[in-house]
């Protein structure tokens, strides 16, 4: 999530993502003629699934696939879509993880390992969410981009594979991908042997968002918030000057507001709007200290909420890929809504903070809130095995799921932003987590528990550069 709407950032997914090491990365394309092996075998005698390719970093196989699917399961004669999806093959016999990301494949999809598949050692399918790249029907009836259609999907994965694989499944994803596991157990509770879900927001009500302005009114120390507060405030009163700046950057980008926004000062002030989400999902409190003084001048205030947000975000080439979120966000997911007392006076535009106000208008939607409201239910009284992991100073961890008392867990990791991990947890709650995962699994106990994984600055760089 570039912004607070996109509930499935890279900084998450950096963190339970991980890649092979260098050496193992430089996989080699495999021939047709030397991969003709039981497992290949088994993959292409699957009716509907296509492998794409292979390569094999060490100790590994890594297969890109496509997976033919119903546009509609209620209504298969609509017709059908090539979902994308990698398997990282480790043995037949190894636990399986479900990895669902919320969002697509990279472009040019890598051999990397979620933390669950690191602690168990396990194969991964990683599973692209209908609507985005090119997992997307052609015509495309946006009705059809529900939680259960997407669930519906997975189910028919995970079942098809199951025909190779006997070990145990584990399903797992961050932020809107944690949101998409949570909602294929809601669904299929008979697919996985349990859940991992990072940083899921659970938005079960819009009218009554109050969590979200509670975190903001706490988190950090009162002199950051403060010093946010102001860099929002400045920005908003110098409206005029730094819009000018935005239109500048825009034109040698070659950035337009037609399709979404619709202008450079709406863009502007939802970029305002979001700076100090953007800085505690991000950043921690130890940045505090760079937030600019009100003195600051226009372009170094400038550059910081670029830095921290991302100007070009809220454009009509920064929001493209994203406009599948927003939709399920207006129509099902819910989003947050904030109040920014602290800005009454400054801004022009009412309901500029919501999801149908960045979607051009043939995709807007009016909100269902069953659907969230039926999946909170769920989670609180009838799941089991379901861990959820969050960050304590992570906005979107302000609304969390309540698990059940079947089994169930909830972590939060200290100081953690949205990139809140296993790893991240205190020594007793990292242990207890792990612990619980492998006996889902039914994988022996570890000798030596891993140690925090590093989230490299370039990783988190280029993600607020691309949302």
């Amino acid at each position: 999530m570039r912004s607070r709407f996109l509930a499935a950032l890279s900084v998450a997914t950096a963190v339970i993502l991980q890649a092979l090491p260098a050496d193992a990365r430089s996989a080699t394309e495999v021939t047709s003629a030397a991969v003709q092996d039981d497992l290949l075998d088994k993959l292409t005698a699957i009716p509907g699934l296509t492998v794409v390719s292979e390569s094999q970093p060490a100790g590994y196989r890594f297969f890109v696939l496509a997976y033919t699917q119903p546009a509609d399961h209620r209504n298969p004669r609509k017709g059908t879509f090539q979902q994308r999806l990698t398997l990282l093959h480790r043995s037949a016999e190894a636990p399986v993880v479900l990895y669902t990301g919320g969002y697509g494949l990279p472009v040019n999809p890598t051999a990397s390992r979620t933390e669950p598949t690191r602690l168990l050692d396990g194969n991964q399918v990683s599973v692209e969410h209908r609507f985005f790249r090119s997992s997307r029907p052609q015509p495309a009836d946006w009705d059809d981009l529900t939680i259960w259609q997407e669930a519906t999907d997975e189910h028919r994965i995970v079942q098809a594979l199951k025909t190779i694989y006997s070990g145990k499944w584990i399903q797992t994803g961050a932020s809107k991908g944690g949101m998409t596991s949570v909602y294929h157990r809601r669904f299929y509770p008979g697919d996985v042997d349990g859940v991992v879900a990072y940083v899921a927001p659970n938005d079960r009500l819009n009218p009554l968002d109050h969590e979200y302005d509670r975190f903001f009114s706490v988190v950090g120390s009162e002199s950051c918030r403060t010093a946010l507060e102001n860099v929002q405030r400045e920005a908003l009163k110098r409206r005029d000057r730094m819009v000018r700046l935005l239109e500048s950057d825009a034109e040698r980008n070659g950035y337009t507001f037609s399709r979404t926004l619709g202008s450079a000062d709406r863009s502007f002030e939802l970029t305002i709007l979001d700076t100090a989400w953007a800085f505690w999902q991000y950043f921690t409190a130890a940045d505090c200290s760079a937030v600019p003084a009100p003195t600051a001048t226009d372009e170094e205030l400038y550059a910081w909420i670029d830095n921290v947000v991302f100007f070009g975000f809220y454009t009509d080439q920064g929001l493209e890929f994203y406009l599948p979120y927003y939709h399920q966000a207006a129509s099902q997911l819910g989003w947050p809504d904030l109040a920014f007392k602290h800005l009454r006076g400054l801004t022009r535009y009412r309901g500029l903070y919501q999801p149908n106000a960045v979607l051009p208008v043939e995709l807007r939607s009016r909100h269902d809130a069953w659907p969230m409201l039926d999946v909170d239910h769920w989670v609180r009284t009838r799941s089991e095995r379901m861990m959820f992991v969050y960050g304590e100073n992570d906005p979107w961890s302000a609304e969390r799921f309540t698990p059940s008392r079947a089994d169930s867990h909830l972590y939060v990791a200290p100081g953690a932003n949205h990139g809140a991990s296993i790893s991240l947890l205190s020594e007793a709650d990292r242990a207890a987590a792990t612990a619980t995962l492998r006996r889902w699994a039914e994988v022996p106990p570890a000798r030596r528990l891993p140690e925090a994984a590093a989230i490299p600055d370039d990783d988190m760089r280029a993600d607020r550069r691309t949302r």
